[in-house]
């Protein structure tokens, strides 16, 4: 029997429709993503799509690609597997990469990684630690990493102590223990609106109910809001970002940090607060945090490095106050410490000058394209449309002129390939769909600014 040279792919091709793993209607790779994966040629892999076409399991669309037929049904050959696909989409909006002008990933770009400077400290970790990068560490963490967090904190005035800190997997770990530590199955905690998708959904797994404190660009989290909420609530926990909220870039004032903090303490509320941004300043002061004025032990803050050295960086930490016991247990419930070779590098990188001088870089080059993204935006998209300048952070709170058909907006985007992260994702509702959250965490290189002008057009 003749073998034809496109059978490489056809044949996996064939098989994953036959079992259900591409679905009806579903794009599959492109002529130029086979040459480069099967090392063939364009006229090979464009005879296998036709083989496809011809035996009824593919259709072309012209300009646009291959598909899976619609016109036949796929029979799964094992259990499928059941996912959410609101879930799933909504993760693909605020976390993936792809080939295009990426506006919607909050993390540093490539270019903005201190990446020598993580690479030799690691190298130099793994040289004098050897072996002992691959035994357990302490459950809470590195006494030596904890040490040096406490004597950074005390630069911005906030007195932590190492036996209430607990090392974690990055920030969202830490806002798991925090909620965790203070809530249960059905509570009712207040969270800021809008809120960052990844938030809502460690809510949603902890199965709480929340009540939406609205957070605006310009005046903040709404206070008063909260005290009728405690007033008609009881309410389990309160979590809050006072410095460069994510989405709205919103800095509180100290006074507003006392007042907050005053009502969760006349109420006996746990806060959990998220500072994760509060490094990232473009003043020359680095903003207090809630903890800083907290004598009850009622404030949980939490952090990570992953926002200010790189994504990868998986090592974040948690002061957890009054609640730290039962935070302690759920830690080690959660499984093993974070891995010895980011404590040691972190570790290093605070014993000496290098964090810092790396975060002061940083910052300039954060403030600088702040200015530049709003002035883009200020300047290219339709009048009516609304962005506030942030003081810290990495991100712009985009709101459109009504009655704009957001979808159309994205679709359209999508065509010119530029990406942002749309309004709905950042609550349970629908508040905030004329809304897009713009990071500007990476170069603007002449392609992005290209792009952003194009989605204003």
């Amino acid at each position: 029997m003749k073998v034809y040279k496109h059978e490489a792919f056809t044949n996996a091709i064939e098989k994953n429709i036959r079992e259900g793993v591409f679905q009806p209607g579903q794009k599959l790779p492109s002529v130029r993503e086979l040459k480069e994966r099967y090392q063939a040629s364009t006229s090979t892999i464009q005879s296998g799509y036709a083989h496809l076409v011809a035996r009824g399991w593919v259709e072309s669309v012209p300009k646009s690609g291959y598909y899976v037929s619609r016109k036949q049904r796929a029979k799964p050959a094992r259990r499928p597997v059941a996912h959410d696909p609101v879930f799933r989409y909504h993760l693909k909006l605020t976390t993936a990469s792809y080939e295009g002008a990426e506006f919607n990933v909050a993390a540093p770009g490539d270019l903005f990684v201190p990446q020598k400077l993580l690479l030799r400290t690691m190298q130099q970790v793994i040289r004098e630690e050897g072996a002992g990068l691959l035994r357990y560490y302490p459950a809470n963490g590195s006494p030596a990493l904890r040490d040096h967090i406490v004597r950074r904190a005390a630069f911005y005035q906030t007195i932590l102590h190492p036996d209430e800190l607990l090392v974690t997997d990055g920030a969202l770990q830490a806002l798991y223990i925090a909620l965790s530590a203070v809530c249960k199955a059905g509570d009712v905690i207040a969270i800021e609106s809008p809120c960052v998708f990844s938030v809502l959904e460690v809510v949603r797994v902890l199965q709480l109910r929340v009540v939406e404190i609205p957070v605006d660009p310009v005046t903040g989290f709404d206070i008063d809001l909260l005290k009728k909420a405690c007033r008609h609530h009881t309410l389990a926990a309160v979590v809050v970002t006072p410095n460069f909220h994510n989405p709205t870039g919103t800095l509180l004032t100290d006074e507003q940090k006392r007042h907050l903090l005053s009502i969760v303490q006349h109420h006996h509320i746990p806060l959990i607060e998220n500072d994760l941004y509060g490094d990232l300043h473009f003043g020359e002061q680095r903003p207090s945090n809630i903890k800083r004025f907290d004598e009850s032990g009622l404030v949980l803050t939490y952090t990570s490095f992953a926002k200010t050295l790189a994504p990868g960086i998986r090592l974040g930490w948690l002061s957890a106050g009054k609640f730290m016991q039962r935070a302690e247990q759920i830690r080690f419930a959660l499984g093993s410490t974070v891995a010895p070779l980011y404590q040691e590098t972190v570790g290093r990188l605070l014993a000496g000058s290098s964090y810092d001088r790396h975060v002061r870089s940083f910052r300039r080059q954060l403030a600088k394209n702040a200015e530049q993204a709003v002035q883009l935006i200020t300047e290219h998209f339709p009048e009516g449309t609304s962005v506030h300048p942030p003081a810290g952070g990495y991100h712009l709170w985009v709101k459109m002129p009504e009655h704009r058909d957001m979808a159309r907006f994205y679709e359209r985007c999508g065509q010119i390939g530029i990406r942002f992260t749309p309004g709905y994702t950042f609550s349970f509702t629908g508040a905030y769909d004329p809304c897009f959250r713009l990071v500007f965490a990476d170069r603007f290189t002449p392609r992005r600014i290209a792009a952003l002008r194009k989605a204003g057009q």
